[in-house]
């Protein structure tokens, strides 16, 4: 079974740092683009950064500066590292990763992980 698991979230003060991890795990042939939403109480779900696997990047505007995105392809695992964190920034950060299981790419999500920034 296919399984998107994030962690590395928490409760942190404002201007402090996190870093989140997303681990793909099961029979996965390929990974191609992995990216990291976000969403607020009330809020839609947003992209805040994605990485190809080649390991070129894209990033919100709100995020840039702030936060980088990586990843370890040998170990099927991404992160964001999330420094100067704002109050603005509490969220519940998802997963997403484009997985090929030998019937090319299709989406995945993660269950999320909660961070909350303290003022």
């Amino acid at each position: 079974q296919v399984q998107l698991v994030e962690s590395g979230g928490g409760l942190v003060q404002t201007g402090g740092s996190l870093r989140l991890s997303c681990a793909a795990s099961g029979s996965i042939f390929s990974i191609n683009t992995m990216r990291w939403y976000r969403q607020s109480p009330g809020k839609e779900r947003e992209l805040v950064a994605g990485i190809a696997s080649g390991g070129s990047t894209h990033y919100a505007d709100f995020v840039k500066g702030r936060f980088t995105i990586s990843r370890d392809n040998a170990k099927n695992t991404m992160y964001l590292q999330m420094n100067s964190l704002k109050v603005e920034d509490t969220a519940v950060y998802y997963c997403h990763a484009e997985l090929n299981l030998g019937r090319g790419f299709i989406g995945h999500w993660g269950q999320g992980t909660q961070v909350t920034v303290s003022s």
